[in-house]
């Protein structure tokens, strides 16, 4: 999965200033809200799905947090990326399940990612929001207990 969002990562980033170069990480130790210094912060809510290791349920979320940190030096562009994790309401000390977001919303997440970049390195003024992600057909509410997001305090459940 990591290699969906690198390739689409570079078709995207090809559009900013030329001669930098940008590379996406995974980082799962990323604080939301505390980017270290020097460092711009972008979070967004997408959708995905989660499967269970333990018991092999599986179930969609609309409620999954997204965490990108992302800084430009020296024509150096880094971002990133954190993407929290649900565990299974059914098991026992189930463990915590990485999302499976689709090609499409991995597509938006960074779209609007690219556009945060153009904003907050480059000081671009681009007036307008975010591309909304695709919704999955969810039938249960979100729940805090068993979402990584809302234990830390960033989940933007209404």
């Amino acid at each position: 999965m990591a290699q969906e969002w690198t390739r689409i990562f570079e078709i995207k980033a090809k559009n900013l200033k030329q001669g930098d170069s940008w590379r996406l990480e995974f980082d799962d130790s990323l604080v939301p809200d505390c980017p270290n210094l020097g460092w711009e912060q972008y979070i967004r809510n997408t959708c995905a799905w989660f499967d269970c290791t333990d018991c092999g349920r599986g179930w969609p979320s609309n409620r999954v947090m997204v965490v990108f940190h992302m800084r430009l030096i020296d024509r150096q562009g880094v971002v990133k990326v954190r993407r929290f994790r649900q565990n299974c309401k059914m098991c026992n000390a189930a463990p915590m399940e990485m999302p499976n977001i689709t090609p499409e919303n991995i597509d938006i997440l960074l779209e609007n990612l690219v556009e945060k970049i153009r904003m907050k390195c480059y000081h671009e003024d681009l007036g307008k929001g975010n591309r909304p992600f695709i919704s999955l057909d969810v039938k249960s509410p979100h729940e805090p207990a068993h979402c990584e997001a809302c234990m830390q305090g960033i989940c933007t459940r209404n």
